[in-house]
């Protein structure tokens, strides 16, 4: 919680490298070390609770940070180098995620957005940036405006694509990789 009681949220750009057919996507819900236009930065560690304690399931996944708008589900949710890596997949069954999927595959919608309460943090005096280093993560949702641009959801691609895609990565590891 900030200092007025309430829900943060943090929100993010996505690639939508790998939005499939069936609605499943990646990308990174946060990057850690990259100012958001709020001013904070996540470090590294900071999700590591919240995962450990509610895992991927026990994480929603909402659409504008609205609990009434549940679009999909979270496969996976792994914090790595760069940040909080994501899988997720919308539930065709659900009217507003049909409308996300079509709205991502436009580029109409390409942002992420955490939602959590503060544990711990620091604040810079010199800088006045704020340092989450431990944050109660509690819902993601996919958003229009994002806090910090430099993440994003992936590219849209059909099963062809992604096909084409996995064959040339295959090719240029063959080749790189030679005996």
């Amino acid at each position: 919680m900030n200092e007025r009681g309430t829900c943060e949220r943090k929100a993010t750009r996505f690639d939508v490298k790998s939005l499939r057919e069936d609605g499943s996507f990646e990308g990174y819900a946060s990057l850690f070390g990259a100012e958001d236009l709020g001013r904070d930065v996540v470090m590294p560690g900071a999700f590591r609770g919240s995962l450990a304690k509610r895992g991927p399931r026990g994480i929603k996944m909402l659409y504008q940070h609205d609990p009434n708008e549940v679009i999909g589900i979270w496969l996976k949710l792994k914090e790595d180098l760069r940040g909080l890596r994501v899988e997720g997949k919308l539930l065709p069954d659900v009217g507003r995620s049909r409308e996300v999927l079509s709205l991502m595959r436009a580029g109409a919608i390409d942002g992420l957005s955490i939602g959590y309460h503060v544990v711990k943090a620091r604040a810079d005096a010199k800088t006045g940036l704020r340092k989450l280093i431990e944050v109660d993560l509690w819902e993601i949702s996919v958003v229009t405006f994002p806090m910090l641009p430099e993440a994003r959801i992936s590219a849209v691609k059909t099963m062809r694509e992604t096909n084409a895609s996995v064959a040339r990565a295959i090719r240029v590891a063959s080749l790189i990789f030679k005996p």
